[in-house]
């Protein structure tokens, strides 16, 4: 008998290949197999990727400086899991703008004096247009953005820039995960009130990245609060460079046209 993946010579009673680990499958493939093997794979805890998932609330610490420290075997490495997250929210971008794209209006969540013209509600368009169409590209642009952030706020820590993208690369890919999953019940049950969802996650993803880099960095509550009021502030400045380099990409796209500024003829 020889190994399918790799074509090493094995015993008739072996389980597992010794030369690449893998498995022995003895059993024409049908829909009950497959179904235990999904199950295996994604809903047994004992699976690197459910830990890893767990762990990242429970102690995420352990996941984020297992990796960084060389261990590679615990968890799912930071670049899988955030592949499956960009995976997961690509489905969700793709199930939205196919059936509840209409309640994506954000001139409701402000005053309607605000947006009481065709070009607010033009550019207000324009704008979730944008954020459907570069979605994967505005998120995975958030975790250099964050590790930037970050190590500004740390500078004095032992973590490098690489090693902050890799704090991020697990923290933003379980938010997106826990987003995903708690978005698309919203929109299922009451999707009216998704936007309020939406701006509810922003606070959310505020507090769980506090929490992890307060057990990172061993944080007192005073360090903890000096930090936080630190990060808001780099936050704040990078956000504004960064709102009027997407602006510039607007305006190159077509997405904001300047001819929309001209005021009517009377």
């Amino acid at each position: 008998m020889h190994c399918k993946n790799c074509d090493t010579n094995l015993i008739p009673e072996s389980e597992y290949c010794h030369t690449c680990g893998g498995k022995i499958i003895r059993k024409r493939l049908t829909i009950k197999n497959l179904f235990e093997h999904i199950s295996e794979t994604f809903f047994n805890y004992d699976n690197k990727l459910l830990r890893t998932f767990i762990d990242l609330f429970i102690k995420p610490e352990l996941v984020i400086n297992s990796y960084i420290s060389g261990v590679r075997k615990r968890y799912v490495n930071p670049l899988s899991f955030f592949g499956v997250s960009l995976t997961l929210s690509g489905l969700a971008v793709f199930v939205i703008k196919k059936f509840y794209v209409k309640y994506f209006d954000f001139s409701s969540m402000f005053s309607s004096q605000i947006y009481n013209n065709d070009i607010s509600k033009q550019l207000m368009e324009n704008s979730t247009n944008s954020a459907f169409e570069y979605s994967s590209l505005i998120y995975s642009a958030m975790v250099p953005f964050m590790a930037m952030i970050s190590i500004i706020v740390f500078y004095n820590k032992r973590y490098n820039l690489t090693e902050h993208v890799i704090i991020y690369l697990y923290s933003m890919s379980a938010l997106s995960i826990v987003s995903v999953i708690l978005g698309q019940i919203v929109l299922f049950l009451i999707p009216e009130k998704y936007m309020l969802f939406t701006i509810t996650f922003y606070f959310i993803m505020f507090f769980y990245h506090a929490y992890i880099l307060k057990r990172i960095f061993k944080l007192s509550p005073a360090q903890l609060i000096l930090k936080i009021l630190f990060f808001l502030v780099v936050f704040l400045a990078m956000y504004i460079v960064f709102s009027i380099l997407m602006a510039i990409f607007m305006i190159l796209t077509g997405a904001i046209n300047f001819e929309n500024f001209k005021p009517e003829a009377s």
